[in-house]
């Protein structure tokens, strides 16, 4: 770039370094947005045992490594042996130099290492670290392994997700991710408060417990009725209709709630006369519609099923309906108002490919991604030659001793 070149603008962590030794997805994307706000972020990893959604992953539908895309683009990577001592040690340098560490280990396995928080403060006093995991880092539980369908149903998420006539529905992949996204709330109320004290804190974060604050209303409910509440499917009390409903085409959706009497008149505004469903007195009121929910939502998917799905929306929307597509990932991927907002964007050097964009929109200081994923061990010579100040010879014996790898 020349001297007189505009720079980019900087996130609004910029300046913050952030180690990562995440895995898999909920820990990652917790870094993967403090990379989008900024933040420098090396995840370490090791040859003999790297991120295991480096691998081709077939449970998504595509054998390359979606999964470890999504979470990972701009971060630096590094090899570090951290069953040698020496790597230990090394890690421990980086853990002086930066601000936030990150880890999602089984709870123990980073005290074993010697990288827990309290040997950590002891070298960065006013150091922020997380650890993400499924049950917390204390408590009898805490041992306990999970993934994201388990953390749904650890923290009663999942029982309540399903039909009424049918089990309990896994909550899979937006588990991973609300546990990230709590995990970074986490980090930027400690960092706030380091600004504030100058004091550093260990934020534990629970997959499970995560689950568990979202459902909040229905511990009340249990508590006050003595029962817990059933699944409901896509009933939602206080609408009818409220449901997805087929449309023309071949897995077409359509999602409609209704909630008041004008709503329901206006969508009747929308419905073809030839389709009025008999006498209107039977669904007038609101109790009407929702005493014969069922029977309405035959009525409806009948209606919606000759239709366009797009062109339903507009006509819904334009008289105050609440309405969306179902929308498919290529739906999103193509959708004119997600590129425009750069929720869906371009990295340069990966045209035709569309990669999700940061969530936030952010005045002079972007939020926005700065790289493409990196390759196993990429940033090797830049992290311990650049920022740690080994010269080549010494970095090549450490790589030669597998002390780095």
């Amino acid at each position: 770039m020349s001297s007189g070149a505009a720079q980019a603008p900087r996130g609004p962590l910029a300046g913050m370094r952030v180690l990562d030794f995440t895995l898999h997805a909920a820990g990652p994307f917790c870094t993967h947005l403090l990379t989008m706000l900024g933040a420098q972020c090396i995840k370490i990893e090791t040859a003999a045992r790297p991120d295991i959604f480096r691998k081709p992953h077939p449970v998504y539908g595509r054998m390359e490594s979606a999964t470890f895309d999504q979470v990972n683009a701009g971060k630096k990577s590094i090899r570090l042996n951290l069953k040698d001592p020496r790597g230990v040690e090394l890690a421990k340098k980086l853990v002086a130099i930066s601000d936030i560490v990150a880890e999602s280990f089984r709870p123990g396995v980073m005290k074993r290492l010697g990288l827990d928080y309290d040997s950590l403060k002891a070298i960065k006093p006013d150091l922020v670290m997380v650890s993400v995991s499924a049950a917390g880092q204390s408590g009898p539980d805490s041992r306990h392994a999970g993934y994201a369908p388990l953390f749904g149903s650890g923290g009663g998420l999942g029982h309540l997700t399903g039909y009424r006539d049918g089990p309990p529905v896994e909550v899979r992949h937006v588990m991973d991710h609300s546990t990230g996204l709590a995990a970074t709330a986490g980090v930027l109320a400690a960092c706030y408060r380091k600004k504030r004290t100058g004091q550093g804190q260990h934020v534990d974060v629970a997959a499970s417990d995560v689950a568990m604050s979202f459902i909040g209303d229905a511990l009340l409910e249990a508590a006050f009725k003595g029962a817990a509440p059933s699944r409901k499917g896509n009933e939602m009390p206080g609408y009818a209709p409220h449901n997805v409903y087929p449309c023309k085409g071949d897995d077409q959706w359509v999602a409609i709630a209704v909630q008041t009497d004008a709503q329901w008149q206006a969508l009747l505004e929308v419905v073809e006369q030839a389709h009025r469903w008999g006498s209107p007195e039977r669904f007038a009121s609101f109790q009407d519609r929702w005493n014969r929910r069922e029977e309405l939502d035959t009525l409806m998917a009948r209606w919606t099923a000759l239709q366009d799905r797009d062109d339903l929306v507009r006509r819904l929307q334009g008289v105050g309906v609440s309405a969306f597509a179902s929308w498919s990932s290529e739906d999103v991927a193509a959708s004119a108002h997600l590129n425009a907002r750069g929720v869906v964007m371009e990295l340069p050097g990966l045209k035709g490919r569309k990669v999700v964009g940061a969530p936030w929109r952010f005045h002079g200081t972007p939020a926005q991604l700065s790289g493409t994923t990196p390759a196993l061990g990429e940033h090797t010579q830049e992290v311990f030659v650049g920022l740690l100040g080994h010269d080549e010879k010494s970095l090549q014996a450490l790589i030669d001793e597998k002390v780095i790898w």
